[in-house]
């Protein structure tokens, strides 16, 4: 069984960064596809950014673009999202995701494309 785990979250002033982790367990992550989505209470869930398993492609959301940025380090099994110059409606719960299939899709950014999913962590950005 597939288990995300993201961590990093927490309250940031305007303007200040984060970087979330997320760490993969149960199997290597370096065939599949990855992304990043967030989520605010009562609305749906949204894109952020994606990755390809190789970590040479990746694709942003236009409201995070220039300011987000997605890696992933397959030796360690581990992607991450470094945001930065945050604004208070980046606030949200920031949720990984893997691919369900290896070698699929380079980049994928719909909800259901994804078949594995982390817990969430929370992030808050204050003005």
């Amino acid at each position: 069984q597939v288990r995300l785990v993201e961590s990093g979250g927490g309250l940031v002033q305007a303007g200040g960064s984060l970087r979330l982790s997320c760490v993969a367990s149960g199997r290597t992550i370096s065939s599949y596809a990855m992304g990043w989505f967030r989520q605010v209470r009562g609305k749906e869930r949204e894109f952020v950014a994606a990755i390809s398993y190789s970590g040479t492609t990746t694709y942003y959301a236009d409201s995070v673009k220039g300011l987000f940025n997605i890696s992933r380090d397959n030796a360690k099994n581990m992607m991450y999202l470094q945001m930065n110059s945050l604004k208070p409606e980046d606030t949200a719960v920031y949720y990984c995701a893997s691919d369900g299939s290896s070698w699929g899709p380079d980049i994928l950014v719909r909800e259901y494309e994804y078949t594995y999913w982390g817990q969430g962590t929370q992030v808050t950005v204050s003005s």
